[in-house]
């Protein structure tokens, strides 16, 4: 019986080690459905909802490390302005830290002929500056107040409006 009883101590033990292990690794990844929205989550570190498109359907996200996972249902592009188009890919990654998204992944824009990766976005006082590693670009925040939509950015009134009054095809 003495024999048995420092095995049953180190199962004991072992079991309660891997329950505490498993417990703290799914606090370290709470479930998207659980906490904040991804828009929430942005202004929580002073960026506005606007630098994301609609239609986020959860994220992943490591409060210790920053560390995050965004994810669409497909694919996303559209243009701003008619001179910056952009595309996001059905999954985002990076880092999200107060005024800084480090280590993007999944977000490109288009300049001149080429698709380049924006790699970070930091906030700047009242500009989101954009890096696509060779070179960056500001703007002001005011921009990024509204998430744009998928495939029509923020033209889908303004098109929706003039498809159904006829008026779409002779301003194409």
């Amino acid at each position: 019986m003495s024999t048995s009883s420092p095995a049953m101590a180190f199962v004991a033990s072992l079991s309660a080690l891997i329950l505490i292990l498993t417990a703290s690794s799914a606090s370290a990844y709470p479930s998207s459905s659980l906490s904040a929205t991804a828009y929430e989550v942005l202004e929580s570190n002073n960026f506005p909802e606007g630098i994301l498109p609609k239609g986020v359907t959860g994220y992943d996200l490591d409060p210790s490390t920053g560390k995050f996972s965004l994810y669409l249902n497909s694919s996303c592009s559209f243009s701003l302005e008619g001179s910056y188009q952009l595309r996001y890919k059905p999954i985002v990654t990076g880092v999200v830290s107060r005024n800084r998204l480090t280590n993007l992944g999944g977000v490109s824009v288009k300049v001149l002929f080429l698709w380049l990766n924006i790699v970070e976005v930091e906030r700047v006082d009242d500009e989101l500056e954009f890096s696509v590693g060779i070179a960056s670009a500001g703007f002001s925040i005011d921009n990024f107040f509204e998430s744009p939509q998928c495939g029509c950015g923020f033209d889908c009134g303004t098109r929706e409006s003039l498809r159904l009054r006829g008026g779409l095809a002779s301003s194409i």
